[in-house]
């Protein structure tokens, strides 16, 4: 079995998800984790260093959680133009943290905010909870994980070594729940 990684980004950023976790709690918001944390979260142990944390939450939470978030010592980075529907960024203590604004499209669709392109999954929101280190969080389904995926190779992004890595470990998560 890997052993889990603890170096001194890893630290704050399971400090930095501890808080978040703790606000949308007291917000009465919900948020799901994606991308690295998300894997690390279902399969219960830090698998990697991970360069950010990457959360979903409705649109509806936007106003709030930002203005909470700048409360608490968040400092809000400004995103491009083609982004700003969807996604705000912050930083604290090097921590780099991208927030997604999820709604539904007129036909009933879940999608990011602004982006109807991209419909995604009915089943992209677990609704149950995963415990990491203390830290109880929500993530989206593995099967909607591995789509973002595959959709990067098909919108061109840069190929990514962990991006594999990853993909090996959703087919896994996805074989051990069938």
């Amino acid at each position: 079995m890997k052993q889990e990684t603890f170096d001194v980004q890893t630290k704050a950023q399971l400090k930095v998800l501890d808080e978040i976790s703790t606000i949308f709690e007291n917000l009465d918001a919900e948020f799901w984790l994606r991308g690295g944390w998300a894997i690390d979260f279902m399969l219960g142990k830090v698998t990697r260093p991970h360069s950010d944390i990457d959360i979903l939450t409705w649109i509806t939470n936007r106003e709030r959680l930002e203005a909470i978030l700048l409360q608490a010592g968040y400092e809000q980075v400004p995103v491009g133009e083609e982004f700003r529907n969807r996604q705000s960024d912050f930083h604290k203590d090097n921590v780099v943290v991208t927030l997604g604004y999820l709604t539904y499209d007129a036909n009933g669709n879940l999608i990011m905010n602004g982006l109807t392109e991209w419909v995604w999954r009915d089943d992209s929101l677990l609704p149950h909870y995963f415990q990491l280190h203390g830290i109880k969080a929500k993530v989206l389904h593995p099967k909607q994980l591995l789509e973002e995926k595959k959709i990067y190779k098909e919108i061109g992004r840069p190929y990514r070594k962990k991006d594999e890595e990853s993909k090996r470990i959703l087919y896994q998560i996805i074989s051990d729940l069938e």
